[in-house]
């Protein structure tokens, strides 16, 4: 029996599925943190897998080669400075009021009749430097301000909000879901970027857009008048309007240029892919290692945030102490969600040590079934089960990375897969996932109406993004 169930290829997968049953009664039922959750069923399957103590937590002398170090410092030795760095450049935006000047003048552009389709893209934009629940934070007065002033429900300006930012914390970095997947699987930024982006649109135009316009005449919510209580006195997002406060406290500080937003979102952006496509395009050329080394994901962000730091900070009056503080506060929450990617990557690795990957590829050939359908449903298997996008994606790529290891697959394939994975991670929120809480919080949402529209926004956002995936994969 135990030689099977550590040899045999039925007995490695009956432990690779016991292990994430483990997994799951530990978060779901124990109400174990994730990140102690997955040290757990890491260490209880490669013990029942047999290996070695030497191998799992190496000796008392030394632990350098030994599983849980290199499964937790591997990757987050890649992703760490890139998460961190994002999460300050998100905060500076926040602070400078880059998202007020963004959305004011595309609802100016949309119109009353385009606004839906503004918030949306309010939440496109201003999403890829900052995390999901903050944008809700910062964006959600104005949302109840423009459905107040357009006098219809606030689901149809919520929703496409929403479905942006969902798009762009789901599949571009520098969010930790996307970054984690990337580096399990060893693909570069910058082609999850490119795939992130053409599979990504689309699904927030049919989520956000096309659903959030039929839904929202449906499911018909209004706007407490506490929810923009003293917003309205802060910002008219129609008309533009200044402040009638004669005698402010404190002298304002001048709003950023929507020029110069934009420039600071787009800089480690640009940086990242010429140095992607810098290897395909420009291999022979003396200005590749220059691309390489400014296209850096940590070099490209350290330039955004010092630019950020600059530009939107000292020029227009906030201090450097100001500024220090501001990064240390933005960075507190980070710690939890690094040490269970850290988790997630130990997982991984004890998955390619017990010999789980090569069993479970073989079993692939046999069925005919393609890795990225596989990513999808494992990952869409785990966020429903125990409601984080990030458990699911750590543990997701753990399992699928000897898979892709295994094979000749391109950079771009690897990346498709990884979209995949980010896909399923998205799927079905419901009342086991914080997000859900917080939306319906935010938007004046009962249960019901929260399943209704956000549940469904989405699993449309992670089917027609993994549908995008997977079309692409047929053809790279």
């Amino acid at each position: 029996m135990v030689h099977w169930l550590q040899h045999e290829t039925g007995g490695l997968l009956l432990l690779c599925a016991v292990s994430i049953a483990v997994l799951l009664f530990l978060i779901i039922k124990v109400k174990l943190e994730p990140f102690i959750a997955l040290i757990v069923s890491s260490l209880g399957l490669a013990l029942v897998a047999g290996l070695s103590v030497d191998e799992i937590v190496g000796t008392a002398l030394s632990s350098k080669k030994s599983l849980l170090e290199t499964g937790f410092g591997g990757l987050l030795g890649h992703i760490a400075p890139i998460v961190g760095l994002g999460t300050i450049l998100g905060a500076i935006l926040e602070r400078s009021g880059g998202a007020d000047v963004l959305t004011r003048r595309l609802l100016s552009v949309a119109g009353e009749r385009g606004a839906p389709l503004a918030m949306g893209l309010a939440g496109l934009i201003f999403g890829i430097p900052v995390f999901f629940d903050v944008g809700i934070f910062v964006l959600a007065p104005l949302v109840y301000i423009t459905a107040k002033q357009g006098g219809r429900s606030l689901v149809l300006y919520a929703l496409p909000l929403l479905s942006g930012l969902s798009m762009t914390h789901a599949f571009l970095p520098p969010h930790p879901g996307p970054v984690a997947a990337a580096g399990l699987l060893g693909v570069p930024l910058g082609w999850l970027i490119v795939f992130g982006l053409i599979c990504g649109i689309p699904a927030f135009l049919v989520s956000g857009v096309a659903w959030g316009a039929w839904i929202g005449k449906r499911v018909i919510v209004g706007v407490p008048e506490e929810y923009v209580a003293g917003e309205e006195e802060r910002v008219d997002l129609v008309k533009d309007e200044p402040s009638k406060d004669d005698v402010p406290a404190k002298e304002p500080e001048p709003e950023p240029s929507l020029t110069l937003v934009g420039l600071i979102i787009a800089v480690p952006l640009v940086l990242i892919l010429l140095a992607t496509f810098g290897t395909v395009w420009w291999e022979d050329s003396p200005a590749l290692p220059t691309l390489t080394f400014l296209g850096n994901p940590v070099v490209a962000l350290t330039i955004a945030v010092l630019l950020a730091m600059y530009l939107l900070g000292i020029r227009r009056g906030i201090t450097s102490a100001e500024l220090s503080d501001l990064a240390a506060r933005s960075l507190r929450p980070v710690g939890m969600i690094l040490l269970v990617i850290g988790g997630g990557a130990f997982f991984g690795a004890v998955v390619s040590a017990t010999g789980v990957g090569k069993a479970l590829a073989d079993t692939l050939s046999d069925a005919g079934l393609p890795v990225i359908v596989l990513a999808y449903l494992i990952a869409c298997g785990l966020r429903v089960a125990q409601g984080s996008a990030t458990v699911a994606i750590v543990t997701t790529g753990g399992i699928v990375a000897p898979l892709v290891q295994d094979k000749d697959y391109s950079q771009q394939h690897v990346a498709l897969i990884a979209i995949a994975i980010s896909a399923g991670s998205i799927i079905a929120s419901h009342v086991n996932d914080g997000g859900f809480w917080i939306i319906s919080r935010y938007f004046n949402m009962s249960v019901r109406d929260t399943l209704r529209t956000w549940t469904v926004l989405e699993t449309i956002l992670s089917v027609v993004g993994f549908a995008m995936a997977a079309l692409l994969s047929t053809f790279i």
